[in-house]
């Protein structure tokens, strides 16, 4: 490694911490900026994979992780009102004993802050920033005050990041999520992420999702997908009219709605898609995870990216004499898996979340047989454990 450096992140979430605490053993000066008067996790449970979990090995996290998350060996899916199988995904099918890891993200994100203040990350609350010169690598707040100084500024502000393009419209769909207490006697499969839908209008999920701490309680994560544009109208009607929708679409979820009282137990998720089509916006400025790439979550692939993003940015600044170097080699080991993740998340948007007809009919009786036939199974596998495009082998990393 060079000279060590002085490092902003602008943003606390689970790319800019794996950021922050690679780049604090390298032995640079890291300041994180973030928002929150206390930094805090945003966001529903979500599945770790062999990509994700290969970069917090490397941080020397696994273990907790894995002591703290639930294994899933599948996803599946079934069709109502008929009950045909449209999902099944095995890991297996890929790697024999491969597995997911369903977390908290509030856990994950507990490790990776506290890691990252033992390892000397110097984080600054309440900062929102505003714009950053991609020259200097001055940052300046919303408050006017300006941060100067850094060698390099990371931007993890995530999907509506100041600091890109913005998209210029959200998806159609999202969802409502609650974590909720894992049922011991339940109906559900402790390693799967099930679901279940209704053409692609309706879609319910129930994917278990670890412990805070190594002896609290078992979670699940119950998710709900709504149209965005009707949400307000959900939370203005009585709760008991979406619960008989809820209901009727997966009766056995019967015991986890009756655990919702009110609206504001179940978190909204507005999702967007798109590419920042410059990942390095100047000699200064670098952009990862959302920032740069966000999708739906179909392929629930947002927070193992944000992860490979991280730890490929801190590998090329420890190899390459010099930052423009190391971030022109970081765009070119993360491009290509980003290019065929993004399109992969817009193709399956419609086969699970839309208003269409044809699309959900030739996923349920064309799609879903054909899914089951060799090689498809492996294929489906690569697919959805972010194994495509071999991104482990180009970062150096093991599963």
């Amino acid at each position: 490694m060079g000279r060590a450096r002085s490092i902003a992140i602008c943003g606390a979430g689970i790319g800019g911490l794996a950021a922050a605490i690679g780049l604090a053993r390298q032995g640079h000066r890291i300041t994180l900026l973030d928002q929150f008067d206390t930094p805090a996790p945003v966001g529903s449970g979500l599945m770790l994979q062999a990509t994700g979990l290969a970069v917090l090995e490397q941080l020397g996290l696994g273990d907790e992780v894995r002591q703290l998350g639930s294994p899933l060996t599948r996803l599946w899916g079934l069709t109502t009102p008929s009950n045909r199988p449209v999902l099944d995904v095995r890991f297996e099918h890929l790697r024999p004993g491969l597995i997911g890891l369903g977390v908290q993200r509030a856990m994950l994100f507990n490790l990776l802050h506290r890691t990252a203040l033992e390892d000397g990350v110097e984080i600054l609350t309440s900062r929102r920033v505003e714009s950053v010169d991609p020259s200097s690598g001055d940052i300046m707040l919303e408050t006017g005050e300006f941060l100067a100084g850094f060698d390099l500024v990371i931007d993890a502000l995530g999907v509506r990041s100041p600091l890109t393009r913005t998209p210029k419209r959200e998806l159609a769909y999202g969802a409502l999520w609650a974590t909720l207490p894992w049922p011991a006697d339940g109906p559900f499969k402790p390693d799967a992420l099930e679901q279940r839908y209704k053409a692609a209008r309706q879609m319910a999920g129930v994917m278990a999702s670890g412990r805070l701490e190594p002896h609290g309680p078992a979670s699940l994560t119950y998710f709900w997908s709504i149209r965005r544009d009707a949400e307000a109208a959900w939370r203005d009607a009585p709760l008991d009219r979406w619960k008989a929708d809820a209901r009727a679409l997966w009766p056995e979820t019967e015991s986890l709605l009756d655990q919702i009282t009110h609206h504001d137990q179940l978190t909204f998720a507005r999702y967007r898609h798109r590419t920042h089509r410059h990942p390095v916006s100047g000699p200064k400025l670098v952009h990862i995870g959302d920032a740069w790439h966000a999708a739906s979550p179909q392929l629930g692939q947002g927070a193992n990216m944000a992860l490979l993003d991280a730890h490929a940015l801190c590998l090329t600044l420890e190899e390459a004499g010099d930052i423009p170097s190391a971030l022109a080699r970081y765009a070119a080991l993360r491009r290509n898996h980003i290019r065929l993740y993004q399109a992969m998340s817009w193709l399956f948007t419609p086969v699970y979340q839309g208003d269409g007809r044809v699309v959900p009919f030739l996923r349920d009786y064309l799609a879903a047989p054909l899914s089951r036939v060799p090689p498809a199974p492996k294929a489906l596998a690569a697919m959805v454990t972010g194994a495509f495009g071999a991104p482990l082998k180009r970062l150096g990393l093991r599963p």
